[in-house]
């Protein structure tokens, strides 16, 4: 007689044993507890200020600012002007240091970074001395020195140093030449667009002939031509057909100031050397140690093709060596920009130093201006870690 033996299917296990779903529901209840503390401690801060009297809203930005800045980039004035437009000043403060600090302190890293390879022993070990001595030093000491020690015993406006070519130089400043446009003066900024697009078509082109035909094309040459070039020769041909689209103002020597020009103010000045000269030492630790993360076969191999030594640093090395610069140079900018707000020990008048000092201390709203100012300082942090992811992912190697 056949014995039937029956198959059972294994117990359903609950969805509970999920790994996945175990993991969303405890993200959620996180999300949710944060959530509920947030709401909580925002609460308390509303009753709180209305117990105490103090307005809360965001409606103060409307409000006359009654106060001067010594720096403005847009139109400004102490009775015309509200706090939203002091807000905007000290943005626009903020974000022009941090773009020329991150200019100059790229270059400048970069050539300290290389020179301390270099096989010339005296420029390795003046790298090396740049390095180890301003990386160690607190960069508020630095701002102190460059504004008290080096831009503080400038003479007075009447003994200004005369530099040639309507440049000043004195202790409230840098006077120069003040750019004054007229009617015809977009015609020089198109030109320069014109030349961006130009020169970006002519470099795909010359890529793809040389991935073509092996030859390459004068890119550097043609770049610069186009985007300098053609501004340029633009203001050349209006200027002979009498339409001048820039003239320029002069600075005026008087008894006791200048006048007329235009001028950088010793504070932009100090914080500008501060934060490019200390962030250059750290820049530098990075190129040199993206450098020394590519194989050296790859030096001995660009040798062995023919390729000079500066060739094969800008050619070879360093395209290579990006993908292990960028993401620590990212940093290096974030930090950069937030420590821009050291400003305040010097008295530019960046954002923190217009805002969450002079607004704050009128207004006494501290929740608003100061969540404000991190909302500002968080974005501009993602918009500049973005951009450098963006870039980092045209230069990583891809896998095959």
């Amino acid at each position: 007689m056949q014995t039937v033996v029956s198959q059972t299917s294994p117990p359903k296990k609950s969805i509970l044993y999920d790994p996945k779903v175990r993991g969303v529901f405890y993200q959620v209840l996180l999300v949710a507890i944060v959530g509920y503390l947030f709401w909580i401690a925002a609460t308390n801060a509303i009753e709180n200020l209305q117990r105490a009297k103090i307005a809360s809203g965001f409606g103060f930005l409307n409000n006359t600012a009654g106060f001067d800045i010594s720096q403005t980039l847009i139109q400004f004035s102490a009775a015309g002007s509200d706090y939203g437009d002091a807000f905007v000043v000290g943005l626009l403060n903020t974000l022009i240091v941090s773009a020329i600090g991150i200019f100059f302190t790229t270059i400048l890293g970069f050539l300290i970074g290389i020179a301390r390879l270099s096989r010339n022993w005296m420029v390795a070990k003046v790298a090396m001395v740049y390095v180890e001595t301003l990386r160690n030093i607190p960069l508020l000491v630095q701002l102190l020195f460059w504004y008290i020690a080096v831009l503080g015993p400038l003479p007075q406006p009447r003994n200004s140093i005369e530099m040639g070519a309507g440049f000043f130089l004195n202790s409230r400043g840098l006077f120069m030449a003040r750019p004054v446009y007229t009617a015809d003066a977009w015609a020089i900024p198109a030109a320069l667009v014109i030349g961006l697009v130009g020169s970006f078509i002519y470099r795909r082109w010359a890529k793809a002939q040389q991935e073509r035909t092996g030859r390459q094309s004068p890119v550097g040459l043609v770049t610069l031509g186009l985007v300098l070039g053609l501004p340029i020769l633009t203001w050349i041909v209006l200027a002979i057909m009498g339409a001048n689209p820039i003239s320029f103002e002069l600075p005026r020597k008087g008894t006791f100031n200048l006048t007329g020009g235009m001028q950088i103010l010793p504070e932009f000045v100090a914080l500008l050397l501060g934060l490019t000269t200390y962030t250059a030492a750290f820049i530098a630790e990075v190129v040199r140690a993206g450098i020394l993360a590519v194989s050296k076969g790859q030096t001995e191999a660009a040798g062995s093709l023919g390729l000079k030594p500066g060739q094969t640093l800008r050619l070879v090395v360093i395209p290579q060596a990006m993908r292990v610069i960028i993401p620590p140079l990212t940093s290096q900018y974030l930090n950069l920009t937030k420590n821009s707000s050291l400003a305040v020990a010097i008295g530019y008048p960046d954002l923190v130093q217009v805002f969450m000092g002079t607004v704050l201390n009128q207004t006494g709203q501290a929740i608003e201006v100061v969540v404000i100012t991190m909302g500002v300082y968080l974005t501009i942090s993602l918009v500049t870690s973005a951009l450098m992811n963006i870039y980092n992912r045209r230069v990583a190697i891809v896998e095959r």
